[in-house]
């Protein structure tokens, strides 16, 4: 005949009055590290205490319950409960929810302590990145979501960027297929196509380096520090319908300007103006141009005027013209 297995029975939870929790010495952690009290505080201000206290009752010599119970699992929770009731933001008695284990368990204080530390699985990018689009599809800015998370909003912004990546290409990062930094790589673009375009590409070779993702997404563009770009001005170039690619996860010198052939446009309708301009101070030829042959200027020579006194403001303009031309 078969032996039924004996069932699991999980311990007792019930409410404590705070008054009556001590932090146990079996707490084994002693470092600080993550989110600090003064923030965990906050959050069980803001939210309640999502977790329970792990709790053992207290005995006396005579091995009688004194009513007292000692918190080995959960001493940064106990400590931020500490700082609300010192702030007199929580009741001394207020009821603390706890899991109430057996004072004579086989199993150590210590090792639950341990495990409630070690089996803890962060968040995944991808899981965290979901659940900051699903709040502020539901109102919050990334600024609030930040605040109420304690993180910077610009770590806010780049998950949120990770919605630019293709699906397809989350769900080879979610199947561990390529890492963060190189799923980040492909949100500098936005046309979902390329991006697996230049995946298919590299996925089997032996380098996939997350700059040479990034390269490959922006071959066909023009860097913002480009001449052409600093001539014309990416707000002109935007407020002409241009689209500017930016990179959140590292510094990319002010983007990447999409359309190429906009871009040349400006500048040739800019140099035109700025030709015409300068005709009508009299000078009979001019020719302009983005950049010009090394031997442009072959067979002409350089006229040698009258050096004349400036005055404070012309000198000014000399000077601004100067640095305008150094930037360039």
């Amino acid at each position: 005949m078969a032996t039924a297995a004996q069932k699991i029975v999980l311990s007792s939870s019930r409410d404590i009055p705070f008054n009556k929790l001590v932090l146990s010495q079996s707490n084994v952690r002693r470092v600080k590290a993550g989110v600090s009290i003064e923030d965990l505080a906050a959050s069980i201000a803001r939210r309640g205490l999502i977790q329970s206290l792990s709790v053992v009752p207290v005995a006396d010599a005579d091995g009688n319950e004194t009513g007292m119970f000692e918190v080995p699992a959960g001493g940064r929770r106990f400590r931020a409960l500490e700082m609300l009731v010192k702030q007199k933001r929580l009741a001394k008695i207020a009821p603390v929810p706890c899991i109430v284990r057996e004072r004579d368990s086989a199993i150590l204080a210590e090792e639950v302590s341990l495990a409630e530390n070690i089996e803890r699985a962060p968040l995944h990018p991808l899981d965290q990145y979901r659940a900051f689009q699903d709040m502020r599809d539901k109102g919050m800015s990334e600024e609030e979501i930040a605040a109420a998370f304690f993180l910077p909003a610009q770590v806010v912004k780049q998950r949120l960027r990770l919605a630019s990546a293709s699906p397809a290409l989350l769900d080879v990062y979610a199947e561990d297929g390529m890492t963060l930094e190189q799923l980040m790589a492909f949100t500098v673009s936005h046309d979902h196509a390329r991006q697996e375009q230049v995946w298919d590409a590299i996925k089997d070779a032996w380098s996939k380096e997350p700059y040479q993702i990034r390269r490959m997404l922006t071959e066909t563009t023009v860097r913002a520090s480009d001449k052409r770009a600093v001539f014309v001005g990416v707000e002109a170039y935007e407020a002409a319908g241009g689209v500017t690619m930016r990179d959140l996860f590292q510094s990319d010198d002010g983007g990447w300007l999409q359309d190429a052939g906009l871009l040349d446009r400006l500048v040739a309708e800019k140099l035109k103006a700025t030709a015409e301009t300068i005709a009508a101070e009299g000078w009979k030829w001019i020719e302009v141009a983005v950049s010009f042959p090394y031997d442009a200027t072959r067979g002409l020579r350089e006229l040698q005027g009258e050096p004349l006194d400036l005055s404070a403001e012309e000198q000014a303009t000399v000077e601004a013209l100067n640095a305008e031309y150094q930037k360039l």
